[in-house]
C-alpha cells in the first residue's frame, strides 16, 4: 500500500558561492560544462528531507535512514520539486523520494526507511572510529589517488551545535519551514549534520573543484542545542567512474564523546573529468 507525501516546492539557493570549492562558482563550473555554479548536494538533501520530516518528525531523525544520489545539478533560482511516496509493507516502511525541476527532469533520488533497524553500513562502534588530529590546514595533503589509502583514519572534526545561530543563518538559507528546528526544543537539521561530512573532507585534504554525488546514512539520535559533535572517519575506497576520480568515506557523528548520532557513507568526485572540446 502506498501513500503520496505532500509535494514540497522550494527555490534552489546556491549557498556556497563564496566557498573554497569553486564548482559553486559560475565561471569555474562552466569550464566543466555546467550552466552555472552547482547548488550543493547537501542543500538538495536538506530540501528532500522536508516532506519526510513533516510526515514522520523526530521518529525519522532519531531512527531512520536514507540513501540519496545526485544525478544532475540544480542551479540558483530553479524550483526544486520534491515528491515522496510512502510504501508500507509488513517488514518496513520505505519512502521513495525524487527532487525534480519544474519540467520533470529528475536531479536527485533517494530511498528512506523508518524503524527498520538498518545495518547496511555495518555496526556503529566507537572503537572503530578513534579520534585523530586534523592536519594543519595549510599542510593538508593534496587530493590525489596516492594520498587516499583505504582504511586510513581521517582527522577528527569538532563542532558545537548552536540552535540560535542555526535559526539566524542556516535555516533561512535553506528556507526551512518546519517549526521543530526552531525554539527552545530545537533539533539539529539533517542538512546541517550532513554538511559536516563535507567539512571533514575539506579539512583533511586540499581539494580542487569537487562534487558531492551521494550519501548513505543511518540516524541514531537527534542533536540538541549546545551538544558538541565530533565527526570521525576512515577512507573507504578510491575509484574511477566515467572519467571522474572518486572517493568514498565512512563517517561516524558522535555527540558529547559517547552518543552515536549518525553513520554516513559519503561519496564525492575529487577530480572532475575534463570537458571535451
Amino acid at each position: 500500500m502506498s501513500e503520496p507525501l505532500p509535494i514540497y516546492r522550494v527555490p534552489a539557493k546556491n549557498t556556497a558561492i563564496d566557498s573554497d570549492n569553486k564548482i559553486h562558482d559560475d565561471a569555474v563550473a562552466a569550464q566543466y560544462g555546467f550552466r552555472g555554479g552547482l547548488v550543493p548536494g547537501v542543500i538538495v538533501y536538506a530540501y528532500m528531507t522536508a516532506p519526510l520530516v513533516a510526515r514522520f518528525g523526530v521518529a525519522w531523525l532519531s531512527h531512520g535512514s536514507m540513501q540519496v544520489k545526485f544525478h544532475q545539478p540544480f542551479y540558483e533560482g530553479e524550483t526544486v520539486v520534491v515528491r515522496g511516496e510512502v510504501e508500507d509493507d509488513s517488514e518496513s516502511l520505505q519512502v521513495i523520494l525524487k527532487a525534480e525541476r519544474e519540467d520533470g527532469s529528475v536531479c536527485a533520488t533517494a530511498m528512506a526507511t523508518l524503524e527498520d533497524d538498518a545495518k547496511w553500513l555495518g555496526a556503529a562502534r566507537l572503537v572503530d572510529f578513534p579520534e585523530c588530529l586534523l592536519p594543519d590546514f595549510a599542510a593538508r595533503p593534496e587530493a590525489l589517488r596516492e594520498n587516499f589509502q583505504a582504511g586510513a583514519l581521517l582527522g577528527t572534526l569538532a563542532a558545537k551545535f548552536d540552535a540560535k545561530e542555526a535559526a539566524a543563518n542556516y535555516l533561512p538559507s535553506i528556507q526551512e519551514p518546519l517549526p521543530m528546528y526552531y525554539g527552545a526544543q530545537a533539533v539539529a537539521h539533517p542538512g546541517y549534520l550532513l554538511g559536516l561530512a563535507n567539512e571533514i573532507f575539506v579539512r583533511n585534504f586540499k581539494l580542487q573543484p569537487w562534487i558531492h554525488v551521494g550519501s548513505d546514512l543511518i540516524n541514531h539520535r537527534v542533536v540538541r542545542d549546545g551538544e558538541t559533535l565530533t565527526v570521525r572517519g576512515r577512507l573507504r575506497d578510491v575509484f574511477e567512474r566515467q572519467g571522474h576520480e572518486m572517493v568514498s568515506m565512512d563517517l561516524l557523528l558522535v555527540a558529547n564523546e559517547k552518543r552515536i548520532v549518525q553513520q554516513v557513507r559519503h561519496t564525492a568526485i575529487y577530480r572532475i573529468r575534463v570537458k571535451q572540446t
